[in-house]
């Protein structure tokens, strides 16, 4: 649990049990002390929301943070909810309906991507059948159909992945030479 986190556990523990002992329910929470009035949470609207709500490290009602207890949330939704945040403006730019992509193959050996660990440019770790290095104008996370090969998460990069050129990601290079390069059609999947 991060720092800033924890602190406002505590804060929020302390608050309610100042609240419990006061004998109310309408105790407010506002860390960080910039927030307006407006936005503070009520205890009861902390518990409500399941789990606590940030933006810059504050709580506010109008960002409901993650719906999951922090327990509950993968490594992975972390680290794409992260990347999402990062890249925003980039998913009001996808391509809409079916285009046509220029797709190859790659393995996650070193000759190929400079290490062997499977690490992507993400930060996740290369999943057969999930993952393909995308151009930089699509963001991490996003889901492409690929017409005949099935669904694809964005959540790589590649020195000559640009335009239109895709690249999935295969577990042997012998599938990955079998693969080659093809002119498939692909469509951008909403959430």
């Amino acid at each position: 649990m991060s720092g800033k986190r924890l602190a406002f556990v505590l804060s929020v523990m302390i608050l309610w049990t100042n609240a419990a002992q006061a004998e109310t329910s309408d105790a407010s929470v506002a860390i960080g002390g910039s927030e307006p009035a407006g936005n503070r949470l009520s205890i009861s609207d902390i518990m409500k929301i399941g789990i606590y709500p940030f933006r810059n490290g504050v709580a506010t009602q109008d960002n409901p943070g993650i719906s999951k207890p922090e327990s509950e949330v993968s490594p992975e939704e972390a680290i794409l909810a992260r990347w999402k945040e990062k890249q925003l403006g980039q998913w009001n730019e996808l391509p809409k309906g079916k285009f046509e992509i220029n797709a190859s193959a790659y393995t996650a050996s070193t000759d190929e991507c400079g290490k062997s660990d499977g690490t992507t440019a993400s930060g996740l770790h290369v999943v057969e059948n999930r993952t393909i290095a995308c151009p930089p104008s699509y963001p991490f996370g996003v889901k492409v159909a690929i017409e005949g090969f099935g669904t694809f998460r964005c959540e790589d990069r590649g020195g000559a992945i640009k335009g239109n050129r895709f690249d999935i990601y295969m577990r042997t290079k012998a599938e990955a030479f079998a693969f080659g390069r093809r002119y498939l059609i692909a469509e951008v999947l909403s959430d």
